[in-house]
């Protein structure tokens, strides 16, 4: 049985997760994947071998906190899917990072930008 997130404070559960957890999170934003796919996408981004471990308790913790749901993709695999809950956290922290670093019309230009190139 899973425990959904409960906080009620301004930034919800986003500050109390990990860099690493909030990487998952914005690699199921896309769509969702199997376990072996997350870890592909953190290995390129780390630049690094990702412990299987670590993926996998830490994917464990994001399904408990109701930021993830993890389904059957077949008798072998699980599939991970982002929830609303996992979604929210994300625009609350990206709301949070990009207030602070948009400080004038150059940044909020800048920032612009990056969304546009990202589509």
């Amino acid at each position: 049985m899973s425990t959904t997130v409960s906080d009620t404070s301004e930034f919800g559960i986003a500050p109390e997760l990990s860099a690493f957890q909030q990487h998952i999170l914005t690699i199921l934003a896309k769509k969702p994947r199997y376990g072996l796919a997350i870890k592909r996408e953190l290995d390129a981004y780390y630049d690094q071998e990702t412990n299987h471990g670590r993926l996998y308790q830490n994917l464990s913790t994001l399904v408990e906190l109701g930021l993830v749901e993890k389904s059957a993709r077949d008798k072998r695999t699980n599939e991970y899917a982002l929830t609303e809950a996992g979604r929210d956290t994300i625009a609350t922290q990206l709301s949070w990072v990009f207030s602070r670093f948009v400080t004038d019309e150059d940044r909020a230009t800048e920032l612009e930008t990056l969304v546009d190139d990202a589509r």
